[in-house]
């Protein structure tokens, strides 16, 4: 006997048994809700330059205190969040690990266009000491990373709050039901009012989230402007070929399809 037939035979009915679902260990949180990223939305559409560039201050200032970008460097920001001169003046502030010199020694410098960002810790080790025995993970490719990609992002950074009743929260823990598990060891990174826009726009958590979001999509696929341009262009050319395509086989090649040839004796 199946298990169908085990079901009814003991009085379960058939439309109640083809409802039974499968639970599967990895359903522990929630799905990530869905925002508007006009990127991800239309094939027609970029980035946001404007968030991209408010982004990189909430990375900047709040982020990057424990989380690495190493796979980004200071060239990839000029014509995108900032002109050359700009991201000059920014690659300058940071500190970069250079050498040996003459006398082989290690040193530092500003940095220069061509560097990458920095890390936050100079190991794994030294990483995880300072976060209480977790790693935080480099952010180059997080959104690629994850299910949900800049949806995963936002909701994670919008998602603390107060555990339900029933469920104990380990102390050095954080609750937030977006995250497998339920409980994260980062802390609420965001609070309204913590990062000062240069354009004026108000710094709510809210709008923080959807710009560092925003901003770590574009660091996981920094060519997708230049790709979806690339493919407009493509498009274009297919396009006007196929016109002339149609055209010589309906005006000039049909007339040697069509044509009859006959023998005269």
């Amino acid at each position: 006997m199946n298990f169908l037939a085990g079901l009814v035979a003991g009085g379960v009915s058939a439309a109640a048994a083809t409802s039974v679902k499968t639970a599967h260990a990895s359903d522990d949180s929630l799905h990530p809700v869905h925002g508007h990223w006009p990127h991800r939305d239309s094939f027609w559409k970029g980035f946001d330059h404007k968030s991209l560039r408010r982004g990189f201050e909430v990375y900047r200032q709040v982020c990057s205190t424990c989380h690495s970008l190493k796979f980004l460097a200071f060239r990839n920001l000029v014509g995108v969040t900032h002109t050359e001169a700009q991201a000059k003046m920014i690659a300058a502030t940071y500190e970069v690990q250079d050498g040996p010199n003459d006398e082989g020694d290690m040193f530092d410098r500003p940095g220069k266009l061509f560097d990458y960002f920095p890390k936050p810790y100079p190991n794994d080790e030294t990483a995880r000491f300072g976060n209480g025995g977790a790693l935080p993970p480099d952010l180059s490719c997080l959104v690629k990373a994850r299910h949900g990609e800049e949806n995963y992002v936002y909701s994670i950074l919008t998602g603390y709050r107060e555990a339900p009743a029933g469920i104990a929260v380990r102390a050095g823990l954080h609750y937030n039901p977006y995250f497998p598990g339920g409980t994260m060891g980062m802390a609420p990174p965001l609070s309204d009012g913590l990062v000062e826009y240069e354009d004026g726009t108000p710094a709510t958590v809210s709008q923080m989230a959807k710009d560092v979001s925003n901003f770590l999509g574009w660091c996981s696929e920094p060519e997708t402007d230049e790709r979806k341009r690339a493919g407009v262009k493509t498009l274009g050319i297919c396009a006007a070929a196929f016109l002339m395509a149609g055209y010589w086989k309906r005006f000039r090649f049909s007339l040697f399809k069509s044509r009859k040839i006959t023998w005269v004796k």
